[in-house]
């Protein structure tokens, strides 16, 4: 992956300097998710899979 990815942490992380961090990133037409705490691992996938996939979570949580 490349090295200029500018990662953003979740708004739902435990602040700044925690270590239990998502941290997402958009690159080259994909959408990069990380644990903070192993940040040389991380999994890629479309933005429109990952929508899916939030409004599918967001249904079995009504």
């Amino acid at each position: 992956m490349a090295e200029n990815i500018a990662w953003q942490k979740s708004s739902f992380s435990g602040g700044q300097d925690s270590s239990d961090c998502v941290e997402l990133a958009s690159a080259e037409g994909a959408i990069r998710l990380r644990e903070s705490d192993a940040p040389t691992q991380a999994l890629s996938t479309t933005p429109e899979s990952l929508a899916a996939l939030i409004r599918h979570i967001q249904t079995k949580r009504r």
